[in-house]
This record gives C-alpha cells, structure tokens and sequence, in this order.
C-alpha cells in the first residue's frame, strides 16, 4: 500500500476517472501459441504467464458481489483429471499492482504446477481506487466489507466452474492485499485453512484512513482485539511475512497482526529461531501455539523492505535475494490442508 493511496480515501472515484484507463495485462495482449477464445467466455491460453515461467492454462474471468464487478485471473495446472479435487491459493495483490504484477513477481504460478493447486488473482477496480489498492481499511462505512463479498464471489465462480476442493482454500496477500485477506479471514474463518499476510495491517489496527497512515507510519500499532473463536468453530492458521526495513509498512505491524490473531485463540509465543540459508537474509521466526497447535506464525526477514521476499528480479515491489516467500506460504497451506485432511 502506499500514502498516496490511503490519502485518496473517498476522493479515489474521482481520481480515477480522470486517470487513463488501466493497461491490459501483457499477457493477453499479444498473440502467443495455443491461445484460444470462445466468443462470450473469457480468452484462455496454454502457455506461459509472463515472468511465471509456469506451462498451465491462464484465463481471466467476472465476478459480482456487492461491491460491483471485479475481474480475476485463474491459474490452472496442467493435466487436471476428471473427478479430481485440486487446493486453491487466492492471491490479493498490493497498491499500484494487479494480478499479472503479482504472479509475475512471487512467481506463485511455478509453485502451483510443480505441486498442483489453482491461483486465483482477483483485481481491485481502478474505479474503487486510482491506485488499485483494496480498501482493506474502510470498515466504518462498509467499504472493505463490500469489496471481501467481490472477492468472495469470486471464489465462488471458480469453486463452480472448476475441480476445486471447498476444504482446501487458502489466502494470501501483499500489502494492502494482506489486509483484506485477514479481514477476509476473520469474516468467514471456516472457508479457509491458511492465511498469509506479507508486509500488511492486520485487522482490527485501522477502520480508517487516517488510522492506516498512522499504522503504517508505526504510530498506535497496537489494534482492538479480536472477538474469540467460538467454542467449535475452525479458524486458519496465519502466517506473517515482513521485513525489518519495510519503508512503507512499519515492522511492528507484523507482529501486531500475529499477536491479535493468537489472542483470540490463547495462543502463547514459543522460542524464536533464526534461519539463514546462503546470501539470503536472516529469517527469524516465531511461532504461536495453543494445546500444541500452530494458530500463528511471526516470520521477520532482516533487511527486507516493502517487497516480496524472493519475488522475480526487476519488479515493482520484489526482492529476489529471499528467503521465498512463496515457498515459505506454500509449505504453510500445505500443512494446514494435511492437518484438516486428518
């Protein structure tokens, strides 16, 4: 997210109609091999995503829920059979991104091929924000709530569309992204087994514009508790990616977003541990349990800033020297999807 963006607030319809239209993602824009369209459906391809370097089927599609329309991008993996199930990853880019930007820099799509799961890249409408971010903050008047219930209905249109498997759907975003996912996750906790949030505000931080300047700004971090896990109710396990440099972000909102996340379940921090692999940066990571189950995970990359961690080279908001953050949610969901199998 940026503070331009956060300033726009309730100026963004203006703004953006007096920008220029979004660009069309590249990779629809030029013919390539084996892409094919079916007048009234959306245009498909087998090939390659730019930047994903991932062989699939890449297609794009129209959702509407109470927000309006919003436009996504599916990534399928090659050689779904029939009668099977495969997990879904939905994937909320950040401010001045869309869902080519993101796939192209956490390279998520490579992920999905090799293991086999669908990414769901729903887009924030340019209308909504000049900088295409989600309003994951706007909860007084409704904003945010309104623009989860779009990115619900997509994932409703690909649940029917596609071999999906309802038990095993999980949600990560960047940035702005990363709030609307937890705000997603707290909203309807049984939908989804995982969340992951890289660089964001956790829920219950900022209902407002000018409280997500100061979150981001790392003054008043500390956010409103959140509502306890009803006696039998399935909640996701989080993950929290973000780096000790973040120019954009303050750091403490990591940990704010884990600490609130494993209040409500009671969870206690363990031990932190830190890992470092190669050149990458050092990783410190701290992990929240209650009767010996993951509720939270707090993963603190020293001297990552506003970026993906291990996202492509040459990208806006992508750090390629890791550790991958891609990988690391990967690794995570997978867990969490093996634990509800169980």
């Amino acid at each position: 997210m940026t503070r331009t963006a956060i300033r726009a607030g309730s100026k963004a319809i203006t703004q953006a109609l007096k920008a220029k239209p979004a660009r069309k993602p590249a990779a629809l824009k030029r013919p390539l091999a084996g892409r094919t369209a079916t007048k009234g459906t959306a245009t498909r391809r087998v090939a390659k995503n730019r930047g994903s370097v991932a062989v699939g089927d890449w297609s794009a599609g129209l959702a509407i829920g109470t927000a309006g329309a919003r436009r996504y991008w599916l990534y399928k993996p090659p050689g779904v059979q029939r009668g099977e199930r495969l997990p879904l990853v939905v994937m909320l880019h950040g401010c001045r991104q869309g869902a080519e930007a993101l796939a192209s820099s956490s390279k998520m799509n490579r992920i999905a091929a090799r293991e086999r799961f669908f990414v769901l890249y729903p887009e924030q409408d340019r209308l909504s924000n000049a900088q295409g971010c989600w309003n994951w903050y706007d909860t007084r008047s409704g904003r945010a709530q309104a623009e989860a219930g779009a990115i619900d209905a997509a994932i409703d249109q690909v649940c029917q569309l596609h071999a999906v498997d309802p038990e095993r759907i999980a949600l990560a975003g960047l940035s702005a992204g990363a709030g609307m996912a937890a705000l997603m996750a707290v909203r309807h906790p049984q939908r989804f087994r995982a969340i992951a949030m890289h660089s964001g505000i956790g829920t219950g931080v900022a209902h407002s514009s000018a409280s997500a300047l100061r979150a981001m700004r790392g003054r008043r971090v500390a956010g409103t508790a959140l509502a306890p896990i009803a006696a039998g109710t399935r909640s996701p396990a989080l993950l929290v990616i973000h780096g000790t440099a973040d120019y954009v972000v303050a750091p403490g909102n990591g940990a704010e977003a884990v600490r609130l996340w494993a209040a409500r379940a009671g969870a206690k921090p363990g031990t932190p541990r830190t890992v470092q692999r190669g050149t990458r940066y050092a990783t410190t990571i701290t992990d929240f349990r209650t009767r010996g189950q993951l509720v939270a995970t707090l993963c603190e990359v020293n001297g990552l800033g506003h970026a993906w961690s291990g996202g492509a080279a040459g990208q806006r908001y992508s750090d390629p020297k890791g550790p991958d953050a891609s990988r690391m949610m990967w690794t995570f969901m997978a867990k969490q999807f093996a634990r509800g199998a169980g």
